[in-house]
């Protein structure tokens, strides 16, 4: 595409060098992906500066550079290296511009669902992706597990990826003849402006509790990110909301689209009721105006009623018919680390992502129900580099909810791994706990001296196969350890 054409999708301050004859084949925001016939935007991420990085872009071919800071580079360098210069207010925003541009607009030519809320989004777009399917719909996925088209599985890095690259995904679905396309939309990506300019079809809220405060600080602003997504949809979308989630009516204030409530309040639109769940699956049911609706599902627990019942609603919105949802929740395969049943006779192993204060509650009491009175042991750490305040609360949380406890290592990243444990047990009063900071040994040790009919649950990595030490990724995978020493 002409540079001339593409930049008439951006909203730009100054132009200065040649803009015509320039063909642009490739948009990038890392330089080290520049080449000849490269456009490259600078933008500011967390722990670096893309402006600090012009120079090599200009060495590696770039034909033009959009950029914020006027003053990053001197312009007798663009001048002298015949490289066109474009300023913006804000580069975030010009690289999703120019990427809908680039890719002509995507989302508008497939049936988007975005998928946001603290817990609950992963399994609640694979449950939809599973439906759509099911029905012989195409779609694709953009997720925390990984991003898929079609069957073909690609590697995630982050649960929203950057603007050009979910533009990008978009583009490729629908060239693989895709009619849908699921994605979570993370809070930061909202803040980061990842998502803008796409046209959501339908865009659910799951709930929300405290999480992400290293980054959002507090909980006013991260509640303020997930509005963003619902702020931003217009007239012809729909918006799927927990009714039962305190926080729902500010999320949806001022939103432009169809509303559509669900919960267990009888002022909700979709009634959910007489939920019963144990190690095969959950029953339940949804009420819908005159009526009624037996679901089942192979996934455990309270919270995965909601989650299916929000799946549910969204394909209604796709026009799918009732009887295939149901048959599709009911035949629906289990979520990878999302409530993950491991067992050899009498013992009973959960591998579970909850990561967060109240995804670690429901999980826990989720399990609590099954296992009744018989022995209950969850083995958890947290990750470092990330929110500090919720890690005392999650140790409370275990401990008070626990029969035992193993408070062990996450992803402790650039962090002292028994520092993020020292933080962990401050939280803790009871003495029900033992710290084993190697995590292996930590599920070795809960499997091994767990009683009979006992339940264990491995909590905080689920689907992920790598632990980050130092920066360094090292293979490890809870559920291969757990099938291990399950033997």
């Amino acid at each position: 595409m002409e540079l001339t054409e593409l930049i008439n999708n951006i909203k730009v301050i100054q132009v200065a060098g040649d803009v015509q004859r320039k063909e642009i084949s490739k948009i990038v925001y890392d330089s080290r992906e520049v080449s000849a016939n490269s456009i490259f935007v600078a933008i500011k991420g967390f722990n670096t500066d893309g402006h600090n990085f012009i120079i090599d872009a200009i060495n590696k071919g770039a034909e033009a550079v959009i950029l914020e800071n006027n003053s990053a580079v001197p312009e007798e360098i663009f001048i002298h290296r015949n490289v066109t210069k474009i300023l913006v207010k804000d580069t975030r925003i010009a690289l999703a511009e120019l990427s809908k541009g680039f890719y002509k607009d995507p989302s508008s030519k497939i049936s988007l669902i975005g998928i946001t809320g603290t817990n609950g989004k992963t399994t609640t777009s694979w449950l939809i992706k599973n439906i759509l399917d099911f029905s012989g719909i195409k779609s694709g996925i953009i997720g925390t597990i990984a991003n898929y088209i079609g069957d073909e599985k690609i590697h995630s890095k982050l649960t929203t990826p950057e603007s050009s690259d979910l533009n990008y995904l978009l583009h490729q679905m629908i060239n693989k003849q895709s009619k849908a396309a699921v994605m979570e939309v993370s809070s930061h990506s909202l803040s980061l402006n990842r998502t803008y300019g796409l046209n959501y079809k339908i865009a659910l809220f799951t709930n929300i509790t405290i999480d992400h405060l290293d980054f959002h600080q507090t909980f006013e602003n991260y509640l303020a990110a997930k509005k963003i997504l619902f702020d931003r949809l217009n007239e012809n979308s729909t918006a799927i909301i927990n009714a039962d989630d305190v926080n729902s009516k500010e999320i949806i204030k001022n939103c432009k689209a169809k509303i559509i409530s669900y919960g267990k309040l009888n002022s909700a639109d979709f009634i959910i009721s007489d939920i019963n769940f144990d190690l095969n699956g959950t029953r339940f049911k949804i009420k819908y105006k005159n009526e009624s609706y037996e679901i089942e599902i192979p996934l455990i627990g309270e919270f995965n009623a909601y989650n299916a019942t929000a799946a549910f609603i969204a394909c209604l919105q796709m026009q799918i018919n009732v009887e295939k949802i149901i048959d599709a929740l009911k035949n629906s395969k289990q979520v990878p680390g999302r409530f993950e049943v491991f067992g050899i006779g009498n013992k009973k192993v959960i591998v579970d992502y909850s990561h967060t204060p109240d995804s670690l509650e429901k999980a826990i009491l989720s399990l609590r129900e099954i296992a009744g009175q018989n022995q209950l042991i969850t083995v958890f750490g947290c990750g470092g580099d990330r929110d500090k305040t919720k890690r005392p609360l999650m140790g409370k949380i275990a401990s008070d909810l626990s029969d035992r406890v193993i408070v062990t290592s996450d992803n402790p990243r650039t962090e002292n791994p028994s520092a993020i444990i020292d933080d962990i047990v401050k939280g803790i009063s009871k003495n029900n706990y033992t710290i084993i900071e190697n995590r292996e040994d930590a599920i070795k040790k809960a499997i091994e001296s767990a009683e009979e009919n006992c339940a264990i649950l491995i909590a905080g990595k689920g689907h992920e196969d790598y632990q980050e030490i130092n920066g360094v990724k090292y293979h490890f995978s809870d559920s291969e350890v757990v099938r291990k020493y399950l033997g």
